[in-house]
Formats: structure tokens, sequence, C-alpha cells
């Protein structure tokens, strides 16, 4: 079980992992990160304790660090002052308590196909809030893991993370590297892509179930141009979700939501 460890000193160097997340937010890919991933609040601390996601350290005020269920884990539990945590981190964090962990080596695409009936595959969301969202809705909905094409942002970014709710630590997800050639990877293995777009020479998404295999991969692209006609080519169909005249797109995480329901959670 997690030792609970008393600091009021800002300057703790054991507080380091958790310092100015207001200007680096220890991405692997900005100068100076350390590729950590970071929890915020009860809920998301929870799934990563309860994730493959080996946890280094947690840093709160103490009734929000007791809340919390420790007997899994044996990482230091550092707990302060509000202020104390405000000026580590940078900001005021209303949560009370944050989680920082090792990333573990992603897992093999093949893995994440092998046993799945049903992926989303995502070529240019770089938004974090969209990318959180979807990985949210692929977790309630019965998604069974997510590939990354081209132009995705990462998952792990500690936005993306609150804004999952915790889930992009339990939904698998790997980077799809040949593009869009990596679909013939999921062809190959009995997998229908479909490819979610308005243009009207599309197939309606309701019933999509009916019309396909066992299999579906659910193609969706970025906020605003949406997928490229490269990805939609390479698909075995274009599908879209039917929507009343004036209203030509959903924002992309919902659109997801939409697609996921029928496919997905009615199997």
């Amino acid at each position: 079980m997690a030792e609970l460890i008393f600091t009021d000193d800002p300057e703790d160097p054991r507080l380091d992992d958790f310092r100015d997340l207001s200007t680096a937010d220890r991405r692997p890919d900005r100068p100076g990160g350390r590729g950590l991933v970071i929890a915020e609040g009860t809920v998301v601390v929870e799934r990563m304790l309860a994730s493959r996601y080996p946890v280094r350290a947690l840093l709160g005020v103490e009734r929000r660090v007791r809340d919390l269920d420790l007997s899994g884990t044996d990482a230091p539990a550092y707990v302060t002052s509000a202020a104390t945590m405000a000026e580590v981190v940078g900001f005021h964090l209303n949560r009370g308590v944050l989680a920082v962990a090792d990333r573990p080596e992603p897992p093999e695409v093949s893995g994440i196909v092998d046993g799945a009936q049903v992926l989303a595959v995502l070529e240019g969301v770089g938004d974090h809030e969209n990318l959180g969202s979807i990985f949210r809705n692929a977790s309630a909905l019965g998604v069974d893991g997510v590939l990354l094409g081209p132009g995705c942002s990462d998952p792990l970014y500690r936005r993306s993370v609150r804004v999952s709710m915790g889930h992009v630590l339990r939904v698998p997800f790997a980077p799809l590297d040949s593009w869009p050639g990596g679909l013939d990877f999921l062809r190959e293995r009995g997998f229908t892509v479909a490819a979610l777009t308005p243009r009207q020479d599309s197939v309606p998404l309701r019933g999509l179930r009916e019309k396909v295999g066992e299999r579906v991969a659910l193609l969706l692209g970025a906020e605003g141009p949406g997928l490229t006609d490269e990805a939609i080519t390479a698909a075995d169909l274009a599908v879209r979700i039917e929507m009343v005249a004036g209203v030509d797109s959903l924002n992309v995480a919902t659109a997801a939501a939409v697609a996921f329901h029928e496919v997905a959670a009615t199997r």
C-alpha cells in the first residue's frame, strides 16, 4: 500500500514530476519532456491505479488522497496543502489530486486487431479534447481498440487523459504506421473498413451491422476537413449519419459516438 508522505515545501525535489505543468506537459516530443502520463482528479487517478500504467507517485490534498484506494500500489503519495500544490503545479487544481505514471510499451497493432470485432481508426484528429472524447465514447460503447493514422495528437497528453475521464488508459491503442496501406492489414483479417463522411454518395450508417461482416473498422477524420480522399478511397465503403436538411456534419467525437452505438453497442 502507498505510503502517505506529508510535505509543505514547494521546492521538495520529490515533487519534480508534478512541477510546472502549465508550461511543460511532459510530452516526450517537447524539449525537456520526460514522457510521463498525468492523471487529474479522483476518478481519473483511480483508473490510472487500476490500469497497466506503472504509477510513479501521487500528489494531493489530504482529503482527496484518502478518498483513493491505494491498496494496490507501492508508489509514494505526497500530501500537501492546496496552496503548496498550486505553487508546485503552476495553477490551482480544483480536483485536488494528481498521479504520474511511466508509459509502458504500446501494444502491437496485431495484438489489438486479432482480439477485436469493432475498431476505431483515426486520421488527422489533432484536437486533444476531441481525441479524449473519442476514447471515452469508445470505452462506453464497446469499441475494442483505437488505431491512430497520420496527424493524430498524443492520446496520453494531459488534456486528452482528463477529457477521456481516464478511459484512454483502458482502451488499447497503437499507431497504424502505413497509411492508408495499413487498412489492407485490417481487411486481410476480416474487417470491413467503413469511412464516415457526409458525402451524398455514401450509404446510411443505420443498419450497417446487418450489411457487413462481424468485424468492422470505423474510419473517422479530422474536425472540419474530415477524411482525406485517399483514406475514403482506401475504405471498403463510405457511410454517413443521416441528418436534417441544413446541417452538413457533426463534431468528430459526436459522430464517433453515434457510429459506435450503431455498430458496437448493438452487437
